[in-house]
């Protein structure tokens, strides 16, 4: 997957949302070609890395930590539900269950760092933790598919501070029916939703300055 680049901090208050309107048009133009899952994949990584290397973009509302437990903002869907960009808000230690998606996605690391812990199912039926956890660091990125690897858990990586993931799927994933498991492998099936009720406006481009 790329690795980071250099990395800009937010210079204004107000968010560069150029690079999020041009990162969702270089993935609708991806996907309009219809590529396979696999160049999906790695064409899908490039162009999240370029966007998660900058953290200048991001609105302040849809940044926010809950105490309970993380947040999953809707920042875009498409308007024919292929894809959807959301970001993901982990107060301090705070991480999922064990869970599947059902559709390709791209984790990309904005602020903070976090654990993804793969899980493999065996024979017996239950789940085994598939190698060390995956650390991801600002300006990385990691993919999950039911092809390459579908059930993981993740957290924050710090215990005393806020980490935020921009994540990419490959359909509306908060209308996805999926599952939480135990380790045994039983599982639940959930929608996961979102956590904001209305959507940030990325499109007015009046307030901009003038080119």
């Amino acid at each position: 997957m790329p690795q980071p680049a250099h990395r800009l901090t937010p210079t204004s208050p107000t968010p560069n949302l150029g690079r999020l309107r041009h990162f969702i048009d270089q993935l609708a133009a991806l996907l309009a070609a219809e590529p396979g899952e696999e160049q999906v994949l790695e064409d899908g990584s490039r162009l999240l890395q370029q966007l998660v290397a900058h953290d200048d973009w991001l609105p302040d509302d849809f940044a926010q930590p809950d105490p309970q437990r993380y947040q999953q903002f809707l920042l875009h869907a498409d308007s024919r539900q292929q894809f959807s960009i959301v970001s993901f808000v982990w107060g301090p230690g705070q991480s999922t269950p064990i869970h599947d998606h059902r559709v390709w996605g791209l984790i990309g690391m904005l602020r903070g760092a976090e654990y993804s812990q793969g899980f493999a199912r065996q024979a017996d039926g239950s789940l085994r933790e598939t190698g060390d956890a995956i650390r991801l660091e600002p300006g990385q990125v990691e993919a999950v598919s039911p092809r390459v690897g579908d059930i993981h858990r993740v957290s924050n990586a710090f215990a005393d501070r806020v980490s935020i993931s921009i994540h990419v799927y490959g359909g509306n994933i908060g209308a996805v029916k999926r599952a939480v498991y135990h380790q045994d492998g039983s599982e639940k099936p959930f929608i996961s939703g979102y956590s904001n009720s209305l959507l940030p406006n990325l499109w007015d481009l009046s307030k901009e300055p003038l080119q």
